[in-house]
């Protein structure tokens, strides 16, 4: 009895244990991208130019990561970047300071001259423009095609009256006189 309680613990464990390696690499699963620090890139170290004062590079930067009582001089930035179930990447920024201007740049980014130009995220949408000149029947009909195509021009031309109603109204009337004997 205990030897097949010990022999159900042990494969119990081996079995969840190994469950753990399994789901991190099974295709489909989600893992957050974990990023933590300042973050930083090109754009940012491009900005900083010597003899910013330390106010100006807080604007660009943000507060430093650490700020060190020994050394004030010295503002270190940190980054670290672990897009989901991959290997972390780490960034590290360190700015000099002589007084209350910058004097260096040292870490993974270097300044350079030349400007980072970002793609742009924004997508543009042409609406087209409404027709407000027919209804929202007359539209759907004319997808399919009408028994009468000059619907929308005798919209348009209201007063005018349609040639086939002026001719048949004067024929209705000539027929109601020659019809009525009594009136004469």
């Amino acid at each position: 009895m205990k030897k097949s309680t010990f022999l159900l613990a042990a494969a119990t464990s081996l079995s969840i244990s190994a469950c753990s390696t399994i789901l991190t690499n099974l295709p489909g699963v989600y893992t957050l991208d974990i990023e933590q620090g300042n973050i930083i890139d090109q754009s940012m170290i491009n900005q900083l130019r010597p003899n910013m004062t330390k106010r100006q590079v807080l604007y660009i930067m943000g507060s430093p990561m650490l700020s060190d009582a020994f050394h004030e001089k010295r503002w270190d930035y940190l980054y670290s970047e672990q897009p989901g179930g991959e290997d972390r990447v780490q960034k590290r920024v360190s700015l000099f300071f002589n007084g209350d201007n910058l004097m260096g740049v040292q870490g993974d980014f270097r300044p350079s001259s030349m400007p980072v130009v970002k793609e742009s995220t924004e997508t543009s949408v042409d609406v087209p423009k409404r027709d407000l000149e027919r209804s929202m029947w007359e539209k759907i009909s004319g997808l399919f095609g009408s028994d009468e195509p000059d619907t929308f021009a005798r919209k348009n031309n209201q007063n005018a009256p349609e040639p086939k109603e002026a001719a048949s109204s004067a024929e209705k009337g000539k027929e109601l006189v020659e019809e009525d004997p009594d009136k004469k």
